[in-house]
């Protein structure tokens, strides 16, 4: 594997961490079509989890294999494939060295009635199905969120003293949070700004609105003149907030749209300067030809292409 000058630049960026950690960092970035660009585009599956086998399976059943998914990260040319530890497992010898994993290590249900998660994988885990990184979520704003962050700490510790590659989801809800503010530009800055804060190599979070939730933040957006009137700023501000760029910042797919529009949203990710995009059910849902369809559309607008 030869490594882009591109990508060295990026991995000088983790400063503190083990050639171990680098090297798997750079498995994911020298994979798959925008291999060598800075570029990543993930395919998460976690939703069975999160939302059940019928509501996130049942529009294309051939997602009840989890060897569906495996495949259709491989034949799509990503950079990664995340999922849950059972998932992983599932597939693990038939597609050894296929394609870079991150195992998942905690979820929510749509059976709870707190925003907490289960921690249900670890580093053993991870280290046993030949990933390069552990990923994991976050709450910001929930009861628990420091629950959440100093399980965190434990996991992403643990990961990095035995070289592997740590992924957080940092995603707001609960506590005092509108529902509106869950996406809001302040509190996702705040977000990805956490989440670098806890160590993160890889920060995910979701593609902000121009609402600004905390009184005190509106304040300052207005007298600083911070830009927020389109996504494309939004998304430069969420990369500034992550260390000025020093961190991979990838965005969600967010909920099940046409694709037209999951194509409008791409290009405005890619022109605020993000790392990526890791999209999940915009992708997996569809028929595997439409599916493989748009995501080499998402491939060709961070090449450039489109």
């Amino acid at each position: 594997m030869k490594v882009t000058q591109r990508v060295k630049k990026l991995l000088a960026n983790y400063e503190s961490d083990c050639p171990g950690t680098k090297a798997n960092l750079a498995r994911i970035l020298m994979h798959g079509r925008l291999a060598g660009t800075g570029k990543l585009v993930i395919l998460p599956v976690d939703q069975g989890f999160e939302h059940g086998p019928a509501r996130s399976f049942a529009k294309n059943a051939a997602g009840y294999d989890p060897h569906y998914h495996f495949q259709l990260a491989i034949d799509a040319g990503l950079s990664a494939y995340a999922a849950p530890l059972g998932s992983l497992e599932a597939g693990a010898d038939t597609f050894a060295g296929a394609i870079p994993t991150i195992l998942k290590c905690n979820s929510s249900n749509s059976h709870a009635t707190s925003k907490d998660q289960a921690v249900y994988g670890g580093v053993d885990d991870a280290l046993r199905l030949g990933c390069s990184a552990v990923g994991f979520t976050i709450y910001p704003g929930a009861d628990d969120q420091f629950e959440m962050m100093e399980e965190f700490r434990e996991l992403a510790a643990e990961a990095k003293s035995v070289g592997l590659a740590v992924v957080l989801w940092s995603y707001p809800r609960g506590g005092n949070l509108s529902k509106e503010g869950e996406s809001a530009i302040d509190v996702t800055a705040y977000a990805a700004h956490l989440a670098a804060l806890l160590g993160a190599h890889i920060i995910k979070v979701k593609p902000p609105t121009d609402h600004i939730e905390q009184a005190e933040a509106k304040k300052v957006y207005a007298e600083e003149g911070i830009d927020i009137s389109t996504l494309s700023k939004r998304v430069a501000h969420i990369v500034q907030s992550a260390y000025n760029g020093r961190r991979i910042v990838v965005f969600s797919g967010g909920a099940a749209k046409g694709t037209e529009g999951v194509l409008a949203e791409i290009r405005e990710i890619r022109d605020g300067g993000a790392s990526g995009s890791i999209i999940g059910r915009n992708s997996f849902q569809r028929a595997k030809p439409d599916a493989l369809a748009l995501l080499d559309n998402v491939v060709k607008i961070y090449q450039g292409k489109a």
